[in-house]
């Protein structure tokens, strides 16, 4: 019943307003350097034209970071499929950072792990995540996995048939 944080690189302007909105739900303190959970960047495809991608934590399914924790901080959500964190015990070792391929995790001041947890408590109070809700292009949407992985199946037969570019 998981969801996913879906970006459609076609609609994303880079306006950096999912950036934004993130750091203002977490109190992200970019005076003390700390990282915003949500980066957007540009990519030069082989063609020269771009494409931008708001990038966060991928909740991956089987994520790295959670077994590279020693101190059991990173935890699977098993109903949102997120993964979340809880940095009581995080003696700050950069385990889960170095496990991550995407370079998720980051540090706050206090020398502990913080990164997305999928906006976990909006979605529990009916919320959309701050990204999801705050971009102008609706580039960003969120979707339960089952819906998405339907759509993709779905687009991809559309592909193959001749019916998209």
């Amino acid at each position: 019943m998981g969801y996913i944080i879906d970006l459609d690189i076609d609609r994303c302007s880079a306006c950096g307003a999912c950036a934004v909105a993130c750091m203002d739900q977490n109190d992200i303190d970019t005076q003390r350097c700390e990282a915003p959970f949500r980066v957007v960047k540009d990519v030069e495809n082989p063609n020269g034209t771009m494409a931008f991608l708001s990038i966060a934590c991928m909740h991956c399914e089987d994520a790295p970071c959670v077994d590279a924790c020693p101190c059991c901080c990173l935890t699977k959500d098993p109903e949102s499929g997120f993964t979340l964190f809880d940095t009581t015990n995080c003696i700050g070792c950069h385990s889960c950072a170095m496990a991550c391929p995407f370079g998720a995790p980051s540090f706050a001041a206090d020398g502990k792990m913080q990164k997305c947890d999928g906006c976990f408590t909006r979605i529990q109070c009916g919320l959309e995540p701050a990204c999801v809700r705050n971009c102008p292009t609706h580039a960003l949407r969120l979707v339960r996995q089952e819906d998405y992985k339907d759509a993709h199946i779905q687009r991809s037969i559309q592909r193959l048939a001749g019916n998209l570019d």
